[in-house]
């Protein structure tokens, strides 16, 4: 039996492919803080972008909006400030990014939501 951080690892992998993909360079993977995880840490040109990967079997019962709650929202924010501090990272080059990943009759599907708004 495959156990849930394997899946995840699975799934996070393609997310960093795709990134790749994209000219994205990765600086971290599974930052955490007090609890808190940023899943990438990535760099796009000048900007430094944080990036929020979720997984779900199918998005029929499932909005983005759901996984990214307010807690969820402010959590992510605290581990972004701290990041930006310790790395002497200015606000105006920071971005936020949420990708989530679906699996649908073994077909996967890649969205990528940039600039969301924390």
């Amino acid at each position: 039996m495959e156990s849930k951080t394997k899946s995840w690892d699975n799934w996070e992998i393609i997310a960093i492919r795709y990134l790749l993909k994209n000219w994205y360079r990765i600086c971290a993977t599974n930052y955490k803080i007090k609890g808190w995880e940023i899943d990438v840490i990535s760099e796009l040109w000048w900007n430094t972008i944080f990036i929020e990967v979720k997984y779900r079997k199918n998005d029929s019962h499932w909005s983005p909006e759901e996984a990214l709650t307010k807690t969820k929202k402010k959590n992510i924010l605290r581990t972004i400030r701290y990041y930006m501090m310790k790395n002497g990272i200015r606000e105006e080059n920071v971005r936020f990014h949420f990708i989530w990943i679906t699996e649908i009759d073994w077909t996967i599907k890649i969205n990528h939501l940039k600039d969301v708004e924390l």
